[in-house]
C-alpha cells in the first residue's frame, strides 16, 4: 500500500550540510591566507602608494590567488545567504526570488571585482 503525500516537493534538504560546511571552512582558510599574503606585502618597508599597490597585484601568481579568493568569497557568501533564506523565509516563491537575486548580485560583484583586478 503506497502512501501519496501529494505533488508538492520539499525545497530544502539536509543533503547540503557537510559539503557546504566544508566549503565554507575551505573558502575561509583561503581568504585568511590571502589576507596574510597581502598584509606581509603591505607591511614591508617602503612608501605605500598606488605604484606599490598595483605592483602587489600585477604578478600572475597574485592575480590567480586574488581571482581564487574572489570566487571563494562569492561561494562563501552564497552558502551563508542561501542558508539564511532557507531558515527564515518560509514562502517558497519569496525564497526562490531571494535566491535568484542573491546569485545575480554575487555574480555581478565577482565579475566587477575580476574586472578591477585585470585592469591593474
Amino acid at each position: 500500500m503506497a502512501i501519496n503525500h501529494g505533488s508538492k516537493r520539499l525545497v530544502v534538504g539536509a543533503h547540503y550540510g557537510l559539503r557546504d560546511w566544508m566549503m565554507q571552512r575551505a573558502t575561509a582558510v583561503l581568504m585568511a591566507v590571502f589576507t596574510l599574503v597581502v598584509l606581509v606585502q603591505v607591511l614591508l618597508p617602503g612608501e605605500m602608494g598606488y605604484d606599490r599597490w598595483a605592483a602587489i597585484f600585477s604578478s600572475a601568481w597574485m592575480k590567480a590567488l586574488t581571482f581564487a579568493v574572489i570566487v571563494g568569497l562569492a561561494w562563501h557568501a552564497w552558502v551563508g545567504a542561501r542558508d539564511i533564506w532557507m531558515d527564515y523565509v518560509k514562502p517558497v516563491g519569496v525564497r526562490m526570488v531571494l535566491h535568484v537575486l542573491s546569485i545575480v548580485w554575487l555574480v555581478g560583484c565577482a565579475g566587477w571585482a575580476t574586472q578591477v583586478l585585470w585592469r591593474l
